[in-house]
């Protein structure tokens, strides 16, 4: 397997549909979330060979023997890379992605797998939980345009924090300022990208939202003020390592005499941690900021089963604009 994937990496395999077994349900996939940490799943094995690539997903209830579902329920799932899969009993699934009915007068149900699922309990307990941003702090955030990223920055600015953004291309720049409200966004891909950081963030940094890794990292190390937070969500500038290479160790290598000189704070951010004791307290807070507009959100939607190994590479390189998805089957909430 290589480093990336590209056209050969994922081979599409026809199977009959499964029929659900006592305390089962069988669900077709409407949405699919794609998400850097599945490369991470398949290059380390986790997925049995031949299965579907892991991926949250939002699915209708076709047939059901599973007790609280029954058929046409919407349900947020995890059927992965699949048109059709089962849920419920003797179905492996991580235990913190238990299957759940959706209701759509609450919200388009794509948002289930994003600013109001797992993405956005992400967003929050890595920013608010770990970070805990304080009004006058300068907050940074990697990958600021993506799925975890809009979110996280626009919830430090809602708590008072001045809150830069660093992106790719120009276009996602405009837009974490334009839209998402950001007081200022820097591009990775300017050739004087450090210094522009420096210049963007006078006052030093005293949150860091990391999703990248890399060169960024590099780049905000020596801004840190002492005390200062940092939360480590993903290193997706390291995804294509060579396997087994331990990303983390590297970065707390590199940032060691810093972090010790300046007492930063340095966390790992595993959301399945957060369920059980604040996915109630994050959904009273988010879903009505994202009601009333206060925090907003760009979905990167592609259409077709076929697409999703294309997308997901694509996802990958930074070639995605926004949380990305792709549209497995109709939704029947949506207008058209």
């Amino acid at each position: 397997m290589g480093a990336w994937p590209d056209a050969d990496t994922f081979v599409p395999r026809d199977a009959p549909i499964p029929t659900p077994g006592p305390g089962q349900a069988l669900t077709r996939t409407i949405y699919v979330s794609l998400d850097p940490y599945q490369w991470g799943y398949k290059r380390r094995g986790v997925e049995a060979p031949g299965a579907p690539c892991h991926a949250r997903t939002v699915s209708q209830v076709v047939e059901s023997r599973m007790d609280g579902f029954a058929a046409g329920d919407l349900v947020f799932n995890t059927n992965g890379w699949s048109e059709y899969a089962l849920m419920g009993a003797g179905v492996t699934r991580p235990s913190y992605m238990i299957p759940r009915r959706l209701d759509p007068a609450k919200g388009p149900i794509s948002l289930a797998v994003g600013v109001l699922g797992m993405l956005g309990l992400t967003a929050y307990a890595g920013m608010i939980l770990l970070g805990d941003p304080k009004a006058g702090e300068t907050v940074v955030v990697s990958a600021a345009s993506g799925g975890v990223g809009q979110i996280a920055g626009q919830l430090a600015r809602l708590r008072g924090a001045r809150v830069v953004g660093i992106a790719g291309r120009e276009e996602k720049c405009r837009f974490v300022v334009d839209e998402l409200r950001f007081d200022a966004c820097v591009s990775h891909l300017s050739p004087t990208f450090a210094a522009d950081l420096r210049a963007t963030c006078p006052a030093g940094v005293d949150v860091y939202f990391e999703n990248v890794g890399g060169a960024v990292f590099d780049a905000v190390l020596p801004l840190f003020n002492k005390g200062a937070r940092m939360t480590i969500c993903g290193l997706i500038a390291h995804y294509g390592d060579e396997a087994g290479a331990d990303a983390r160790a590297a970065l707390m290598a590199r940032g060691a005499a810093i972090f010790a000189e300046r007492g930063v704070t340095v966390r790992d951010l595993f959301v399945g941690d957060y369920v059980a004791g604040h996915h109630d307290t994050f959904l009273r807070e988010v879903a009505p900021q994202v009601a009333a507009g206060e925090i907003r959100y760009r979905e990167d939607l592609r259409q077709g089963l076929e697409n999703v190994p294309a997308a997901f590479a694509e996802m990958l390189k930074g070639a995605n604009f926004g949380k990305t998805l792709v549209r497995i089957s109709k939704d029947p909430t949506a207008a058209g």
